[in-house]
């Protein structure tokens, strides 16, 4: 039986490993009237936990999202299971901050409306003046400039929490936002917040980084998509790509090829997160890439 978007959802979940928890979800997705149309898993042996995510269709006879929902949990305690259950269908609220380089947050909003993102955006927030932004997408959203200074950062935080809180916003990306985010705001943030990085994790840090490179006659650059947290840079990541430098290349080559990487880097890592793709596994993440 053919199952549409509208009965289809998406379980993830995490718990200790031990026998028979894949044998739990079936059956309970079977004793419910549902189909299970993809399923991935992973054990941790390291850490001695179990990772699963579940794509099912619910079918005629099925039960409702709230009774399958209640089953889920029964499961979930008996395990002690950390989990996420949705509707396939439903589209996750997404806030994007940038500063000055605005091509990550083109490429996003290009994306979002040619629908390869499933997002809906509640806001572009800026410590730089609308007319920094190329996307002619921006016109039609809702725009806040936040300049930030040393004397006024917290207060400007503050707003951007408020932002997400107003709007219900699901997931923030730092589409090149080039603020460091405090302690406060990461943790309120965690799990989800994406950055993009200007370097294959862990690599050269501070001002130029592509020049820094250069003149180390490095052969590969790449970009690093992670999570946000207190450590700068060192939240868990999600995805990275690199591509080979040559002798023939000059900084400003470098810093072309690396906006390139940064865009497709953040693309991926931002739709793995919609698609509930990403669990995330102490300081590293387990990412169902399909």
């Amino acid at each position: 039986m053919a199952v549409t978007a509208e009965q289809s959802m998406i379980l993830t979940l995490s718990c200790p490993d031990r026998p028979g928890i894949v044998s739990a979800v079936s059956g309970l997705l079977y004793q419910s009237g549902c189909n299970i149309l993809d399923a991935q898993q992973f054990d941790d042996v390291e850490t001695g936990r179990f990772f699963m995510r579940v794509l099912f269709g619910r079918l005629g006879h099925a039960k409702s999202e709230a009774e399958i929902a209640s089953l889920v949990n029964e499961v979930a305690e008996r395990l002690t299971m950390t989990f996420t259950l949705r509707p396939a269908s439903s589209v996750k609220r997404v806030m994007l901050l940038v500063s000055k380089f605005d091509h990550c947050l083109a490429d996003l909003l290009y994306r979002w409306r040619t629908g390869e993102l499933p997002m809906e955006v509640t806001a572009v927030v800026s410590n730089h003046g609308y007319e920094h932004g190329a996307s002619a997408d921006l016109a039609e959203l809702p725009f806040h400039h936040l300049p930030i200074s040393k004397q006024n950062k917290m207060e400007q935080e503050a707003r951007i929490w408020d932002l997400v809180q107003e709007t219900n916003t699901d997931l923030v990306i730092l589409a090149r936002y080039m603020q460091i985010l405090s302690d406060g705001l990461s943790a309120k943030l965690a799990g989800r917040c994406i950055n993009i990085h200007h370097s294959f994790l862990p690599g050269f840090k501070g001002a130029k980084p592509y020049h820094q490179a250069h003149e180390r006659g490095v052969k590969l650059i790449g970009a690093t998509a992670h999570y946000v947290t207190s450590d700068l840079d060192e939240g868990p990541i999600i995805e990275q790509d690199v591509e080979r430098i040559s002798h023939k290349d000059t900084p400003d080559d470098l810093v072309r090829k690396g906006r390139d990487i940064e865009r497709r880097v953040l693309a991926r890592a931002v739709l793995y997160h919609l698609e509930d793709r990403v669990i995330l596994n102490g300081k590293k993440t387990v990412v169902f890439t399909g």
